[in-house]
């Protein structure tokens, strides 16, 4: 009985996101400052909690975003507002991999810590599958993924099986960053090589050595890599306000993303 009950409150409340706001085509810009949160199970029944920021109706491009290494969804608290800016609803997850940012607590991990479960780099991908699932019955259109640091390695990992849902994809500061849980030195480069979809690549001038070898991996000629003049900072948070260069990334990634607007 409480979990039917849950689904009907968070079912009401996208419903009722979704009832408040006009359609992207015919709305003015707008933002959403403070986010529904809401939970839905990931692969193994474990509850991933996440941000929704729906400032338009379904049938405007959704961005689904992924944190970095203990963080939570809190690492998008500034950039998501700005994305419905721009003409796009976002949700933010937690993945079971992480911890706190900008004082949100990851309440995902917080649950995988309480039900025993693992909480390695690996273990998240079944969250961001399940957030691919949810995502997209949230938008008429295929949704845009964003990964940042490990999650945007995982997300080569995930396109690929799912380009009848994902229409697009962003890596901030990919790298292989799974040798020390027994994957191969290339695993992401490997993975990276067939995806047909547009992607967009950037990172730091110092971590180019880990990004560019992924990036040369794609055959895609629909692909996009941005290096800041500036040092710019790890991940996601290259976009920060407060981080020395955000003005020429976040054109770098308004560029990639106006096609993807209408």
């Amino acid at each position: 009985m409480k979990k039917l009950l849950s689904v009907f409150v968070v079912s009401f409340l996208i419903g009722s996101v979704f009832c408040s706001c006009e359609s992207v085509k015919n709305a003015e810009p707008k933002k959403v400052e403070t986010p529904v949160t809401v939970t839905f199970p990931s692969q193994d029944g474990l509850p991933v909690t996440a941000d929704l920021y729906m400032a338009y109706g379904n049938d405007a491009p959704l961005i689904l975003l992924c944190h970095r290494a203990n963080w939570s969804r809190g690492e998008y608290l500034e950039i998501a507002p700005k994305l419905n800016l721009l003409g796009f609803n976002a949700i933010a997850i937690d993945q079971r991999s992480g911890k706190t940012k900008n004082n949100v607590d990851n309440a995902t991990k917080l649950a995988a810590e309480s039900a025993g479960k693992e909480t390695t780099y690996l273990d998240a991908v079944q969250d961001i599958q399940s957030a691919i699932d949810y995502a997209s019955k949230l938008s008429k259109k295929k949704i845009i993924l964003w990964g940042s640091s490990y999650s945007s390695s995982l997300g080569f990992v995930l396109v690929k099986s799912n380009a009848d849902k994902i229409a697009a994809y962003l890596a901030f500061s990919p790298g292989e960053y799974f040798a020390d849980l027994g994957k191969p030195a290339d695993w992401i480069a490997t993975e990276a090589k067939d995806v047909k979809l547009p992607v967009f690549v950037t990172s730091r001038p110092s971590e180019r050595k880990d990004a560019q070898p992924i990036f040369d991996a794609i055959e895609n000629k629909d692909k996009t890599y941005f290096v800041p003049e500036t040092e710019s900072k790890h991940g996601s948070q290259a976009l920060y306000e407060a981080t020395e260069g955000n003005a020429a990334s976040w054109n770098a990634v308004e560029a990639f993303l106006s096609r993807f607007s209408k």
